[in-house]
Order: structure tokens, then sequence, then C-alpha cells
């Protein structure tokens, strides 16, 4: 029921990766364009960590990681949609292949993300602080 309800909406992206190729093109090309300063780091940094997902559908299918990364951004570039074949380690079409992402998880996760790491480096920071102030 769930399932029929999220295509009814049309609230699905293409899967396997193509998303977060797609993003971090996107981050690295138009956006960092408009940015300026320690802004570029933080947006390099975080369309690196979005391309996680694809290295690590490369990685827990037995794939070399690097080369189908590299493979994946050179088909985006073409302008294809594409994402990880695990069988193949090639780049495919999820579309077509009926791979599917829900677009309001993925929507979570990205607002999420963000926030959690920025805690994680507080947490760092508060235990590195308290380090240092048993060392004086």
């Amino acid at each position: 029921m769930a399932e029929c309800g999220v295509c009814c909406l049309r609230a699905v992206i293409p899967g396997a990766g193509a998303f977060e190729v797609a993003a971090a093109h996107h981050l690295r090309t138009v956006t960092r364009k408009s940015v300026a300063g320690r802004a570029k780091l933080g947006l390099e940094a975080f369309a690196e960590a979005l391309l996680g997902l694809a290295k690590a559908l490369a990685d827990n299918s037995g794939h070399d990681s690097q080369e189908a990364i590299i493979k994946l951004q050179e088909e985006h570039e073409r302008g294809n949609v594409v994402g990880l074949d695990i069988a193949t380690g090639e780049p495919m079409d999820p579309s077509t292949a009926g791979v599917y992402d829900n677009y309001l998880v993925k929507r979570q996760i990205l607002q999420s993300a963000p926030v959690l790491a920025g805690q994680l480096l507080l947490v760092d920071e508060v235990m590195r602080a308290g380090i240092n102030m048993r060392k004086q």
C-alpha cells in the first residue's frame, strides 16, 4: 500500500547512486561558482560525501570504487542519468532497471546529515578541550 502511494505521487528518484552523482556534480560545477571563500571547501567536502553511497555500492558488490565513480561521473558529464549496476560495476540507467529511491527519505537524509555532522564535530571539540584541560 505504501509503495503504491509513493509511485502514484511520483515521489521517486533514480536510485543506484544516480542522484548522489548528479548532486555532487551540481555542487562542483554550478553551485561552486556562486560561493566564495572557505564555503567552497565545505561544498567540495559535501560533494565528496555524497559520492560515498556509490562508493559503498561498488565496494560492497566487489568492484573497484574509484573506477566505478570515475565511470559514473564521466557518464553524467555526457548528460546521462546513471547509477551503478552492482552485478557488473558498470554505469546503468536505474529507471530502465526499475531501481528507485524514495524522494522523501532522500530529502530527510540530506537535511539531517549536515546537522549530525555538525553535532559530531562539536562533541569532538568538547572532548579535545577536556583532554587539554586534564593535561594542564
